[in-house]
């Protein structure tokens, strides 16, 4: 491995269905891949579909969602600079060592068509490269389609935010579908744990946490993949 680059994909998409509130990308899911890849040694890119700021869900600002990570990346200028001019696909580096999809309801919107995460994903199949998802970034799995199925998804063991947990948070009637019953759609052996508990699935170089509070662990062991722990 030659590339310290890992290129973390976050959504453009801010508006939340049609209730006329605000959504995004959601703060600790990116914040704390962020540093977990960034203090071993590697290079954080952020992708999103528009380039430049994406939004940030403002729920995850709240002060019960305010982590350590979120703090170090609010205080961070270098990391709000990252944010603020974030790459579209077409200018992310080539060739990186991993991709890691961000979550927040933003996601179920822009990844699922989103060609350029497409692209990336195929690449990372071809190469043999590890691939991170958490929460709803687990939808951006659904956008890498050939020869008639989900490479990331048909016949993996993975997880995601549950149905459970969508429907605890009120959004089952906003979301444009229920990520769990999706990808269970697509063939995935879908791995369940408690509702807002930790859980993290490997599967090959597949990684995937099932909320935000999965997301440090869920970096942790695509680094795992990597040789980097």
């Amino acid at each position: 491995m030659t590339s310290k680059n890992v290129l973390l994909f976050v959504t453009s998409h801010g508006n939340l269905g049609t209730t006329g509130h605000q959504t995004g990308f959601w703060y600790e899911e990116l914040a704390a891949p962020y540093y977990v890849f960034k203090d071993a040694g590697f290079h954080p890119v952020i992708v999103t579909p528009k380039g430049g700021r994406p939004p940030i869900d403002p729920g995850s600002e709240g002060a019960d969602f305010r982590t350590a990570s979120v703090e170090r990346f609010a205080a961070d200028s270098e990391a709000q600079s990252a944010l603020g001019n974030s790459v579209p696909f077409k200018d992310a580096p080539a060739d990186p060592a991993a991709v890691f999809l961000v979550g927040g309801h933003g996601t179920m919107w822009d990844f699922p068509e989103w060609s350029g995460l497409a692209r990336a994903l195929e690449e990372a199949d071809r190469g043999a490269k590890p691939v991170g998802a958490v929460c709803h970034g687990v939808a951006g799995l659904l956008s890498y389609r050939t020869n008639g199925r989900l490479p990331f998804v048909d016949q993996k063991k993975l997880t995601g935010f549950t149905n459970q947990e969508e429907a605890a948070v009120g959004l089952t009637a906003v979301v444009p579908f229920l990520l769990q019953t999706r990808l269970e759609e697509g063939g995935a052996s879908f791995s369940e744990g408690g509702v807002f508990s930790e859980h993290t699935i490997t599967d090959g170089l597949l990684v995937t946490g099932q909320n935000p509070v999965s997301s440090r662990r869920a970096a942790e062991a695509v680094l795992d993949l990597l040789g980097a722990k």
